[in-house]
């Protein structure tokens, strides 16, 4: 399995994107309309305050799921015991947010939504006739003004050395929601799971754009689009010194939209926060 960069700019990317995310559950954008030096001024800037200890004051909601989320309660991914490495910030237009930063992550959240929704598009437009058949409405309609889209903030801090053994930034999951939006991050580590026991590296060229499919776009697609594996894996040697930040936006569809007979987006939802215990 090879990921490669396809650009948004060409005539017939639509068409290689969704060929990219029906075989490997995973599209990687070029000259994407996500500005760079945005992404770039985020990452500095949370950086700054991830360091400082005003994230105390921001601490999560476990009803409403904004706020701060810090290393001891970080995720544990589903089958495993260890809490990943890492602490993250939950933004949603309504949540809270520190109000030097809320204007410039209220700038990038929009312009994601709009990016998505136009891939979204794309994945309807592709979808084999009897796949189409299965979604309840269109895929894009499905977030239509929806509140569950979730920018999430990641820092994954410098490792000491003294972590539990086998932990690592982010254990091999699946994401839960439609599909996620990915600036590459400031530093390499991501990984997805080939055929077999293979892991192989994301492209983490600065300025690509990587997108995944969740295990929501799975249900509703009856498997056509995968929710493939991914894993953040732990830096070595100096590189361990270095933190990582990292932006997804998490496509999520109104509670009540319907998935497959067996799920809503609400109690898929609720059934996935429960296995990774934080709700």
């Amino acid at each position: 399995m090879k990921l490669e960069a396809v650009d948004y700019t060409k005539p017939g990317a639509d068409k290689l994107f969704v060929e990219s995310l029906h075989k490997t559950g995973f599209g990687v954008l070029k000259n994407h309309p996500i500005s760079q030096s945005s992404v770039s001024s985020i990452y500095q800037n949370w950086q700054a305050w991830f360091d400082s200890e005003d994230k105390q004051n921001f601490l999560f909601d476990k009803e409403t799921q904004d706020g701060f989320f810090p290393i001891s309660v970080s995720e544990t991914a589903k089958g495993f015991k260890k809490k990943d490495i890492k602490e993250y910030f939950h933004y949603y237009p309504w949540g809270k947010c520190p109000a030097h930063l809320k204007q410039e992550a209220a700038a990038y959240y929009q312009g994601a939504m709009d990016l998505a929704a136009e891939l979204l598009t794309w994945v309807e437009k592709y979808s084999p006739a009897d796949v189409a058949e299965r979604y309840s409405q269109p895929l894009s309609n499905m977030i239509k003004d929806s509140e569950q889209t979730l920018l999430r903030i990641l820092h994954y801090p410098p490792l000491t050395g003294n972590e539990e053994a086998d932990a690592i930034r982010a254990a091999a999951h699946e994401d839960i929601n439609l599909l996620t939006i990915l600036p590459a991050a400031n530093e390499p580590g991501l990984q997805v799971k080939g055929t077999g026991d293979e892991w192989i590296d994301v492209p983490s060229n600065f300025g690509n754009l990587i997108i995944n499919i969740g295990d929501m776009l799975q249900e509703a697609s009856g498997g056509y689009f995968p929710s493939t594996t991914h894993r953040v894996v732990n830096p070595a040697g100096a590189d361990m010194t270095k933190s990582r930040i990292s932006l997804p936006l998490f496509l999520h569809p109104r509670p009540d939209v319907v998935l497959s007979e067996r799920h809503t987006a609400d109690s898929y939802l609720k059934e996935r926060l429960r296995e990774l215990g934080v709700a």
